[in-house]
């Protein structure tokens, strides 16, 4: 596994997030390394990792929007998967050592074809809703200081407790897939594979949730591809891949004068993750100097003709896309966004001030 290649900016990026479709093979730690140097800058943190054989939206943040991740990591998550019923690995995807060929034949006629579907079905509305889930144990979870995976790779075994996650829906993709592995003897074992989209809580291991629909289908199953479409309101069509955000950076060096990486501004992220109210001047003032203002605010109608309430914004925005519960983005008159807001004891209180006075 080799780091991706980039230029170097030659200037520093604005504050802001930047959405990167992230390629099989590398690390999202390599991805941050990636971006620290087009935006040259040591202050780039991630929004949650994916797995190295996993690709897709990696969501950046730059500058002092580093700290304005924080209240995207709750945020729900989609993703498009590929599910291998009837082969189980030690990591509960294709990177791991096969551990387990229970087998799941390919359905030979019409009768057999809507068994498997109806159990299909029942086991993967059994796995929707609020459930508890057992993480991977080849997971990045500290077991007594140490990284669950690396107790695994040592030979340990590790078992983690159960942890609440919501899966929102799995929605199958396409038709079953019948195909064929080699077995611990050389033998060949009939396995199928099943696309799926997933929409979920932060904190859900589709790998856990491959192995989990394999044991309720009495077949085993693992991971063999992991792709992030969304990340709360933000989309994998929107992102850029390295070699493009590279390129944007080496042509910028040649601007006169030069440019860097091109980011999402505080302003533009705050409107479309949260719900936003306007400030006054002296409100804003305040909210700068870590000052809370009366609960009020938050419940303000917008100055513009129709605006829905924060509230109605709120509810109807749903949770699916939207990021941390509960945080109001303010903005004063000039359209910059102050602080994250929350309610604490009767007052509007700042979460974080992202322009200091």
């Amino acid at each position: 596994m080799s780091r991706p290649r980039v230029a170097r900016g030659a200037v520093t990026a604005d504050d802001g997030l930047l959405l990167i479709d992230k390629p099989a093979g590398v690390t999202s730690h390599d991805v941050v390394a990636a971006a620290r140097r087009m935006g040259a800058t040591r202050k780039v943190g991630h929004a949650g990792t994916l797995d190295p054989m996993a690709t897709g939206l990696l969501i950046l943040g730059v500058g002092r929007a580093t700290r304005f991740l924080t209240h995207l990591v709750g945020a729900d998550k989609t993703y498009e998967a590929t599910v291998r019923l009837g082969q189980e690995t030690l990591t509960e995807d294709a990177e791991g050592e096969p551990t387990a060929w229970r087998g799941c034949p390919a359905p030979a006629d019409e009768a057999r074809r809507a068994d498997l579907n109806g159990r299909l079905d029942a086991a993967l509305a059994g796995l929707t809703g609020p459930i508890m889930q057992v993480p991977s144990a080849v997971s990045a979870i500290k077991v007594n200081g140490v990284r669950s995976y690396k107790r695994v790779r040592d030979g340990e075994e590790v078992a983690l407790a159960a942890r609440p996650v919501t899966i929102h829906a799995i929605t199958p993709l396409g038709a079953l897939r019948p195909g064929a592995v080699e077995g611990p003897a050389g033998q060949e074992v009939p396995v199928v594979d099943l696309d799926l989209r997933v929409t979920c809580s932060s904190g859900t291991y589709v790998r856990a949730l491959a192995r989990d629909l394999g044991e309720a289908l009495g077949c085993g199953a693992h991971l063999t591809a992991l792709r992030r479409t969304r990340v709360g309101p933000f989309d994998v069509a929107e992102a850029l891949c390295l070699d493009r955000a590279s390129a944007q950076v080496e042509a910028g060096a040649g601007d006169d004068p030069p440019s860097g990486l091109r980011t999402l501004p505080l302003a533009e992220a705050g409107r479309r993750c949260f719900p936003a109210v306007d400030l006054s001047r002296d409100e804003a003032r305040a909210l700068r100097h870590g000052q809370a203002l009366p609960q009020a605010v938050l419940d303000r109608e917008g100055p513009a003709p129709g605006r829905p309430s924060v509230a109605e914004a709120a509810r109807a925005a749903g949770g699916e896309h939207r990021a941390g519960r509960g945080i109001v983005a303010g903005f004063d008159p000039d359209g910059v966004l102050v602080a994250l807001l929350i309610r604490e004891s009767g007052r509007a209180r700042p979460a974080l001030v992202l322009s200091p006075a």
